[in-house]
């Protein structure tokens, strides 16, 4: 079994004395793990960094095999995100929720072309910026999952207009007349996950946002297979709702 691919890095960690384990989402072949033979080396451990993107080949006598990759660098991001502690918070959250997530060897190609633009973003851009392309990745994610949220009308009346809350138990839109009664026990609908370009997402939207994406993901994907949203995640949101007060 062989195949080539371009991949993001997730996660590293050591094999042996001189080897590694490395997890990657991939373009075609989904997230996928193999080892790295001399990844423990100084020059080698330079690439193996989460948040780059790499040219993969995987190879492997049957296709359960573990595997292994033979790896070169394609785009380094490490480097720039390092020097801005909201991108390294963003960049663990993004690998956290994309291990956790993600089935193992299922291809999403979608969120693996979101991710690069967000990742794009991150090492480019402040958290202002590149936030709400990281609740619109999350948001995708579901959508890949088939838990996609529905927020092209009103769950109770049809109405196409005025949406602004979202129903924590179905996941639809929530018109403003038809949600005020219950709007304590609704979510905030950021008009950016609309589609709204009339101005930048104020740091409110972008918490609420977080908080939305987060509760799905939670219910639907994570605890359902036993699984917590990651601490690095959980991070994110706390910074979100420091730069909102």
């Amino acid at each position: 079994m062989e195949w080539s691919d371009d991949a993001i890095v997730l996660s590293v960690r050591p094999h042996g004395e001189a080897s590694a384990i490395v997890e990657a989402l991939t373009r075609e072949h989904g997230r996928h793990t193999g080892l790295v033979r001399g990844g423990a080396s100084r020059k080698v451990r330079g690439v193996l960094q989460p948040g780059n993107t790499l040219h993969a080949q995987w190879r492997a006598r049957l296709s359960d095999h573990l595997g292994n990759f033979s790896l070169e660098l394609a785009l380094g991001r490490v480097g720039t995100m390092l020097e801005s502690r909201d991108a390294l918070l963003g960049l663990n959250a993004f690998t956290s929720i994309a291990s956790a997530a993600l089935p193992e060897r299922e291809p999403h190609a979608p969120v693996y072309a979101a991710a690069e633009i967000l990742l794009d973003a991150m090492a480019a851009y402040d958290f202002a910026h590149w936030a709400p392309l990281y609740v619109r990745w999350e948001a995708g994610l579901l959508h890949e999952l088939g838990f996609g949220l529905d927020l092209s009308r009103c769950a109770a009346t049809g109405d196409v207009d005025d949406l602004i809350y979202v129903s924590p138990k179905s996941g639809r839109a929530v018109s403003r007349g038809a949600g005020e009664p219950y709007r304590d026990r609704l979510f905030p609908l950021p008009p950016f996950l609309l589609g709204s370009q009339n101005a930048s997402p104020s740091m409110d939207d972008i918490e609420a946002g977080l908080r939305l994406t987060e509760h799905f993901l939670r219910e639907r994907v994570l605890e359902p297979h036993g699984r917590t949203v990651p601490a690095a995640r959980q991070r994110l949101g706390e910074l979100a709702i420091r730069e909102s007060d």
